[in-house]
């Protein structure tokens, strides 16, 4: 992830102070959330979401799988996360590589409970970031579930 600045520190520590945020919010507000659901008809489930000016949308595909040795109790989750190059300025070129894995690997990390050594489901979720505006992985998560 990239570091601050001085001046981004001074910025921050200056709205903390007066409770005010960089888009008017205070401290204890939140972004409007709004999910549109079923909006992929080809996927066993899907969402839009957006927060403030953050929008993505997420599908999932569904398999009944059998559970690995070293994991009798558990499916698979496959997280693929695609930044758009238009959802902001950093994910030009090659900008979006880095926070698209890190996404994948925060939302990766729940696995699915299932009976040992009975059939499990695998499940293969695509994250598109549309535009963003901050509170990437709170708006990928709720978009997933």
């Amino acid at each position: 992830m990239v570091g601050l600045s001085e001046g981004e520190k001074h910025f921050i520590r200056g709205g903390i102070a007066q409770d005010l945020r960089a888009d008017g919010r205070t401290r204890l507000q939140f972004r409007a959330l709004t999910v549109e659901t079923g909006i992929i008809p080809q996927a066993n489930g899907s969402a839009r979401v957006r927060m403030g000016a953050t929008e993505v949308i997420a599908s999932v595909k569904a398999e009944l799988g059998k559970p690995t040795i070293l994991h009798p109790d558990k499916g698979k989750v496959s997280i693929y996360v695609d930044c758009s190059p238009t959802a902001a300025p950093m994910f030009e070129g090659r900008g979006s590589e880095e926070l698209s894995a890190e996404l994948s690997v925060a939302l990766q990390r729940c696995l699915l409970g299932g009976k040992s050594g009975a059939a499990c489901w695998d499940l293969y979720i695509d994250g598109l970031v549309v535009s963003s505006d901050g509170n990437l992985l709170d708006a990928l998560a709720a978009a997933i579930k």
